[in-house]
């Protein structure tokens, strides 16, 4: 779609020069990635031609919808200080368009803060999210939000329903956006609900994931433009995180335009009040539709197209059918309404030790009545248990649409430090069908070998300490093994192994004699240190056994002995 571009700054330069001005910014700050890492979906991607498992362009978390395309005003913000019209506070007071809505201010940097604590490696700046925000619905439509940072009505964007658009057939039944038919972008972020069905964040504590509240779609943005662990302080991730979101060059200058803007200086105004967008990326030449417009009863007799802000409707007069109209060709079905289940392709045993990537990828081939394979499909992919697995790049959802064959493989697994069993899900997105269930299996670190780091003789005498204290290093097929649990006990001889009653012993917390050590874990490279060892008056060689979870077992000679006089 070409974007039309235009100022609402009264005595601004001609679009024309706008577009010089993105074209510069455009070359000045290109982008460095289009797409998702290799074998990476966005959920609610756009369905690109080939196999998508090779990492086709994505529709993000807007499906592409269109989007705001009025640049900021070509002079710097240059703020100065102000009392605040709502908090009484000092802050900036400059541009109309440095303006924004007080809650949808807080409410972006608080999403800043949040992902600061819980993702600091992103450097997520909220001027990227107030740029995102400006583009998507133009602040939430100026601020038009209740105090806990709710639209007054629903903020669609238009019916994804290929017509003109990405064709998106309903995914949520309505529920978000009201549409049986066709999903749309909804809210002040424009997340599409397949998206948001995994993405979304609970961002002002209600306990509830609502798109239209700022707070929450201001959280799930943040935490959208993070994943497969970007750092937003480097231009090129930072152009593929905003590519991602919405799959557009022009998108990406314009939001790069405000992100600049924003960054020289903003300041609050009241909610209700901000400056309202009028150019959109699927306008014509001279003509001003909103991307994203308030949601409103239909009436058969009178459709309205409503601008953003209630500006008000049009009323189009009616034109009388024409004679002899003939019958229209029925709808074609879509891809994903011709899947009548899915298949298993292939897919191996999972299994993978704590902390290691899977050696085998979770695949499934989406197939018609007749058992052909279906292309352009969105497969999801969740992960489900007790489990801190996640697919490569730290996400539990993965959406991947289904190639030539039919066939959609999900990223490769990576085990977290909990074992044991969890589940990997295959469902076709927009379609209520069975789907297909995948245990995969977490098994302990390993290690096979264990070894002493010294030599030295560990001797004692009767009620006193070992100077040393003992020292291991775990290995697994010559690699080090490193987290790697074990147990250490004093054994009565190397035929019986249980505890010893006598000889040399462990202290706990308290002080207490203990002679067997559990919950022990080598460390990163593998070593294993054990607590200083005493004796009590039995003298003698006494026997000290490590074991380890896959099997290495050593036994460490300590002597006690009176002293020589």
């Amino acid at each position: 779609m070409a974007a039309h571009f235009g100022r609402l700054r009264k005595g601004a330069t001609t679009t024309a020069v706008a577009a010089v001005a993105v074209a510069a910014l455009s070359a000045s700050q290109a982008p460095g990635v289009t797409t998702d890492d290799p074998g990476r979906q966005a959920a609610g991607a756009a369905q690109p031609s080939g196999d998508a498992n090779t990492g086709g362009a994505g529709g993000g978390a807007t499906g592409d919808s269109p989007y705001y395309t009025d640049l900021p005003p070509l002079k710097s913000p240059n703020p100065s200080p102000s009392a605040s019209p709502t908090t009484g506070t000092t802050v900036s007071v400059g541009e109309a368009e440095a303006g924004i809505p007080a809650t949808v201010l807080d409410a972006y940097k608080k999403a800043e803060a949040e992902l600061r604590a819980s993702k600091p490696g992103c450097n997520l700046p909220w001027q990227l999210l107030a740029a995102i925000g400006k583009v998507e619905s133009g602040q939430a439509r100026g601020g038009r939000v209740d105090a806990s940072g709710t639209t007054y009505s629903p903020i669609l964007g238009p019916k994804l329903d290929g017509n003109g658009f990405a064709l998106i057939a309903d995914t949520d039944h309505g529920a978000y956006d009201g549409d049986p038919a066709y999903d749309r972008a909804v809210g002040p972020m424009q997340f599409i609900p397949s998206t948001w069905e995994w993405a979304g964040r609970d961002g002002n504590g209600d306990g509830k994931k609502d798109p239209n509240n700022v707070y929450d779609a201001a959280l799930a943005a943040g935490h959208y433009l993070c994943r497969f662990d970007r750092d937003l302080s480097v231009q090129s991730q930072m152009n593929a995180a905003i590519l991602n979101y919405n799959n557009s060059t022009e998108y990406l200058n314009t939001v790069l335009s405000w992100l600049e803007y924003y960054r020289k200086g903003t300041h609050e105004v009241p909610d209700g009040t901000g400056t309202l967008p009028s150019h959109s990326s699927n306008s014509d030449p001279g003509s001003s539709p909103s991307p994203t417009t308030p949601a409103t009863p239909s009436t058969p007799s009178a459709p309205s197209t409503h601008k953003p802000g209630g500006g008000g409707s049009t009323s189009p007069t009616p034109k009388p059918p024409a004679p002899s109209s003939p019958t229209p060709s029925p709808t074609p079905p879509t891809p994903t309404q011709t899947v009548d289940h899915l298949e298993d392709a292939n897919t191996g045993k999972l299994t993978a030790t704590a902390g290691s990537a899977f050696g085998t990828k979770v695949a499934v081939r989406a197939e018609s009545k007749a058992s052909k394979g279906v292309s352009k499909v969105r497969v999801r992919f969740t992960i489900i248990g007790d489990t801190d697995a996640t697919f490569t790049g730290g996400e539990s959802v993965a959406t991947v649409v289904t190639g030539s064959a039919g066939t959609a493989t999900a990223p490769a697994l990576v085990a977290g430090e909990k074992t044991g069993d969890f589940t990997v899900r295959a469902t076709v997105v927009g379609r209520v069908l069975g789907g297909l269930d995948y245990t995969a299996t977490v098994t302990p670190r390993q290690a096979d070998t264990l070894t002493r780091t010294s030599d030295t003789a560990l001797t004692c005498v009767p009620g006193g300490e070992f100077a040393d204290q003992v020292e291991l290093k775990a290995t697994y097929k010559g690699a080090v093994a490193g987290k790697v649990a074990a147990t250490a006990t004093l054994i009565k001889s190397a035929d019986d192994a249980t505890e010893n009653d006598k000889g040399p012993y462990f202290k706990d917390a308290d002080g207490k004699t203990i002679r067997t050590l559990t919950d022990l874990t080598t460390d990163a490279d593998g070593v294993l240190k054990l607590p200083k060892l005493y004796a009590d008056d039995a003298t003698g060689t006494f026997l000290l056994r490590v074991n380890t979870t896959g099997g290495a077992v050593l036994t460490v000679e300590l002597k006690v002995a009176a002293a020589a006089s």
